[in-house]
């Protein structure tokens, strides 16, 4: 594996999973992360043990293995003047600092730009917010659920206007995921921007401007043209001038999508694999503009092909067809998806309560081919005494710090 940010270090002050998951993928990646967590409660989520209905094991809590993997974790209490000294003592040795904090609670524990950059001036600072560091809701916390989907005009552009309310996030910290590694991108390109310039610069990654990115082609259509585009009610046919785009249903309730954006040099293909070869030569359907033009009726016979075969059946079939299409998967089927486990996609760790591997899915990016190593994610304040004599403290002095209650 090649650990393309060994010998990077980054302090991470952090909770839940936006900007811990941007230290997970550089952990990945071969950063030293540490962790910071509350020497009591540790991080928050450690205790969330209910998500989208699963009744989770605190001894295999994949809600915080996802985000918080490969990392070290040190107990502070960030509140505790000692507290402070510690982690500016760790800020010394940092690449970079990474947090997720609002920015009242930044200064009030002492731990914002200022007093980060008075400790090591040359430290990356990066911020993820709900709604960005500037304007009058800087302030103001959020969640993906409220910022990236909510908010962000996500949650109506994928609602169906018949149904009566918007559809529900459903899938947990999904813009949070996105968000981590789009954070990590722009630590990745400050370090480098420091590396050419000696310049060390603030990141900031908030989860609403992540999810304008991710919608970005339909916010600069709506600006251009004002007009408001939402999801259609699920059913079984084509798009509207495009047969060769839609979702076609199966005979036992399964969904294929077809997305063929351009017929052109597929049409016959697509005609020969639902068993109707007559249609390539149907002038109505024989080439892409006549196609558009009868949209309806080469719908009708890929509907009533699609409906005559299971779902498993077109998902072999079909793989010989020339134009694009996907099977619509479930997770459980992902799992078992041949082409995404031959590129790697599933990272298997050790728990600590020992038992069969936790499976965890690597970052988006892979470097020389090569799958991601990396270890479980940490015990709270796990690293504790490690990580502060590393840095040289003398064990009376941890004592001490332990005494105070300002370290774990």
């Amino acid at each position: 594996m090649t650990q393309v940010m060994k010998g990077i270090r980054v302090l991470e002050v952090a909770q839940f999973t936006f900007v811990p998951a941007a230290g997970a993928i550089l952990a990945d990646w071969g950063a030293d992360v540490i962790k910071v967590e509350h020497p009591v409660r540790g991080d928050t989520q450690r205790g969330f043990l209910n998500m989208a209905g699963v009744t989770l094991d605190p001894d295999r809590h994949t809600l915080f293995e996802h985000p918080n993997r490969g990392k070290r974790s040190v107990g502070i209490d960030v509140s505790e003047p000692e507290g402070q000294e510690v982690l500016y003592e760790l800020a010394k040795t940092a690449d970079v600092f990474l947090t997720n904090y609002l920015p009242q609670q930044r200064q009030k524990h002492r731990f914002d730009l200022e007093h980060i950059r008075a400790a090591n001036p040359n430290i990356i600072y990066a911020r993820g917010s709900a709604l960005g560091e500037k304007g009058p809701e800087r302030e103001v916390g959020g969640f993906d659920s409220t910022c990236f989907w909510g908010r962000s005009g996500i949650a109506y552009s994928m609602t169906p206007e018949e149904l009566p309310g918007p559809l529900g996030q459903g899938i947990p910290a999904f813009g949070d995921s996105i968000g981590g590694m789009f954070i990590a991108g722009g630590i990745s390109a400050a370090l480098l921007h420091r590396e050419r310039t000696g310049e060390a610069i603030e990141v900031d990654v908030s989860l609403l401007s992540t999810a304008w990115w991710a919608a970005g082609a339909m916010v600069a259509q709506v600006a251009e043209t004002d007009v408001l585009s939402r999801n259609v009610m699920p059913g079984s046919g084509g798009a509207a001038r495009n047969p060769f785009m839609g979702n076609y249903q199966t005979a036992d309730g399964g969904t294929i999508n077809l997305c063929t954006i351009s017929p052109t040099g597929h049409i016959r293909s697509l005609f020969e694999h639902v068993g109707s070869p007559e249609a390539a030569e149907d002038p109505r359907f024989s080439e892409p503009r006549a196609l558009f033009e009868n949209a309806g009726a080469a719908s009708d016979i890929l509907v009533k092909a699609f409906a005559a075969r299971p779902f498993d059946y077109w998902r072999e079939h079909l793989k010989t067809y020339s134009g694009q299409w996907a099977p619509i998967q479930s997770f459980r089927e992902l799992l078992t998806d041949e082409q995404a486990l031959a590129n790697d996609m599933i990272v298997e760790v050790e728990p600590s309560a020992g038992g069969k591997p936790l499976k965890l899915v690597r970052g988006p990016i892979q470097f020389d081919g090569k799958p991601v190593e990396t270890t479980r994610s940490p015990e709270a304040s796990e690293h504790t005494e490690l990580v502060l004599m590393e840095m040289g403290l003398e064990w009376d002095r941890i004592e001490q710090l332990k005494e105070k209650g300002a370290i774990a």
